[in-house]
C-alpha cells in the first residue's frame, strides 16, 4: 500500500493552470530595462501572487531582478518566510497591534499609519531584542488607509523617537495612473514630493520611496522614486486599456487548461445543465469538462463563455456547475474524451484573454485570476516544460521536478 501511495501522481484531475515562469522573468526584466538605474522592484504577491502561486513566483522574479516583495498581511509573508525567501517582504496592509510581535519574528517589514499601530510595533520590537523596520504609509488621494500628507511629518518624528523602530520607508499609492488623463496622478505626485521636501527640510532622509504600482512605472518612469511596486503586470497584464502598451512589452503567464470526460448527443428538446437554460436542438454534440465556479470558472459565463477546443472556440452550454461544465463542441468535430480545452490562453492560432474574459463579467483581470481557486494544481514552466507543480488539496510540495 506505501508504494501505491508514493507512487500516486501529484494531481488526479485534468483542470490546472499552468504558470509560465520564463514570462516572469520576461516581465520584471523588461520593467528593469523601462526604469532609471538604481531603481529597486518590489515584486508584490498578494493574493496567492494574484493567484499564480506566491512561492514559485516569488521566487522566479527575484531571481530576474526584483530585490524586495510585497503582501497585503502578516501570514501571507510567513508562508514565504517558511519557503526560504529571505529577501526584504513589506507587508502593505494593516497588521493588528497583536500580530505585531509575530510578524517581526519572521523578519517583516511593517506599513504604519497610526500611533497604536506604531506604539504596538515598539513594545514588540524592544521584547524581541531586535530593531523593526517600518515604512510608513501616506493618503495623497487614494482614500484608503494611511496617514493625511499634513499628518506625515510629526508622525515620523515619533517615530524615529522609538528606540526600536527603524523608519526605513514612506510611500503612498496612485489612484488613477491607469487613466489616460493623468492629472490626479501627477497632483498625487506632487502631494509626496512635498511630504518628501518637507522631512528634507528638518534633515530627515528616508532612504526608501515609494509611489508607483505598475501603471504608475509605466506612465511615470522618470518619477519612480527609490523603487515601484510590481504587481499585476508581472504576470503579464497591463493594468488597463488606456496605459501605453508600447512602453513596456509584457508576457501573460498564466493559462487554465482542462479536458473533455464526457461526449452525448442529446435529442431535441433536452434541458443542458441546472434550470435547463439550454434546450439542445437535437444536432448538437455536448462535452462535459470537469471545471466549474468552484474552480473560479465564473457562473455569470453560463450560455456566454467560450473555450478552445481544437483551436477553436465553442460556446459554454447552459449553467456552470460547481465542478462541471458543457460545452457545444458540435463546430470543432471530430472531438474525443481527453481532448485539451483551453479556457484561458492560447491554442493553436486563437486565444481567450483574461481580459477578454473579465469583459464579459463587467469586472477587471485582477479579479479573474485571483478568483482561480485553490483546488485547481498549478504547473509552473520553464523552457516549455514543468518544473514544479503544487497542489494544495494532496499537499504537494512546491519543489523542483525530477525530469530526468
Amino acid at each position: 500500500m506505501a508504494g501505491i501511495i508514493n507512487d500516486f501522481p501529484p494531481y488526479a484531475r485534468d483542470t490546472v493552470v499552468e504558470v509560465n515562469l520564463d514570462a516572469i522573468a520576461h516581465n520584471v526584466s523588461a520593467f528593469r530595462r523601462h526604469l532609471p538605474a538604481g531603481t529597486e522592484i518590489m515584486a508584490v504577491v498578494k493574493a496567492d501572487a494574484y493567484g499564480h502561486g506566491a512561492i514559485p513566483v516569488a521566487r522566479e522574479a527575484l531571481a530576474a531582478g526584483a530585490t524586495r516583495i510585497g503582501v497585503a498581511f502578516v501570514d501571507e509573508g510567513i508562508q514565504l518566510r517558511r519557503a526560504g525567501i529571505t529577501a526584504p517582504v513589506l507587508v502593505l496592509g494593516y497588521t493588528p497591534p497583536r500580530a505585531a510581535e509575530y510578524a517581526l519574528a519572521h523578519d517583516l517589514t511593517l506599513t504604519v499609519y497610526s500611533e497604536e499601530s506604531l506604539e504596538a510595533v515598539e513594545q514588540a520590537a524592544a521584547r524581541l531584542g531586535t530593531r523593526a523596520k517600518i515604512h510608513v504609509k501616506t493618503d495623497t488621494g487614494m482614500g484608503r488607509i494611511g496617514l493625511k500628507p499634513g499628518e506625515v511629518l510629526p508622525f515620523v518624528r515619533k517615530a524615529l523617537a522609538c528606540a526600536h523602530v527603524e523608519v526605513e520607508g514612506l510611500y503612498s499609492h496612485f489612484a488613477t495612473a491607469d487613466e489616460r488623463d493623468t492629472a490626479y496622478a501627477r497632483r498625487q505626485e506632487r502631494e509626496f514630493a512635498g511630504i518628501v521636501e518637507e522631512m528634507n527640510r528638518e534633515g530627515i532622509r528616508i532612504p526608501v520611496l515609494h509611489l508607483a504600482n505598475s501603471a504608475g512605472a509605466i506612465a511615470f518612469p522618470e518619477g519612480a522614486n527609490s523603487l515601484i511596486r510590481l504587481g499585476i503586470s508581472m504576470y503579464g497584464f497591463y493594468p488597463s486599456a488606456e496605459v501605453n502598451r508600447e512602453s513596456v512589452a509584457l508576457m501573460p503567464a498564466l493559462s487554465f487548461k482542462t479536458r473533455i470526460v464526457h461526449l452525448h448527443r442529446p435529442a431535441e428538446g433536452t434541458g443542458i445543465s441546472y434550470g435547463r437554460t439550454y434546450i439542445a436542438r437535437g444536432d448538437e454534440t455536448i462535452a462535459v469538462i470537469p471545471v466549474g465556479y468552484a474552480d473560479g470558472f465564473n457562473r455569470l459565463l453560463s450560455n456566454r463563455g467560450f473555450a478552445l477546443v481544437r483551436g477553436r472556440r465553442v460556446p459554454v452550454a447552459g449553467r456552470v456547475c460547481m465542478d462541471q461544465t458543457m460545452l457545444d463542441v458540435s463546430s470543432v468535430m471530430p472531438v474525443n474524451v481527453g481532448d485539451e480545452v483551453v479556457l484561458y490562453g492560447v491554442q493553436g492560432d486563437e486565444r481567450i484573454t483574461v481580459d477578454e474574459v473579465a469583459s464579459l463579467l463587467g469586472t477587471i483581470h485582477y479579479e479573474v485570476t485571483c478568483m482561480l481557486g485553490a483546488r485547481v494544481p498549478r504547473i509552473y514552466m520553464k523552457n516549455g516544460k514543468p518544473v514544479h507543480i503544487v497542489n494544495r488539496l494532496t499537499q504537494h510540495p512546491s519543489k523542483p521536478l525530477d525530469l530526468a
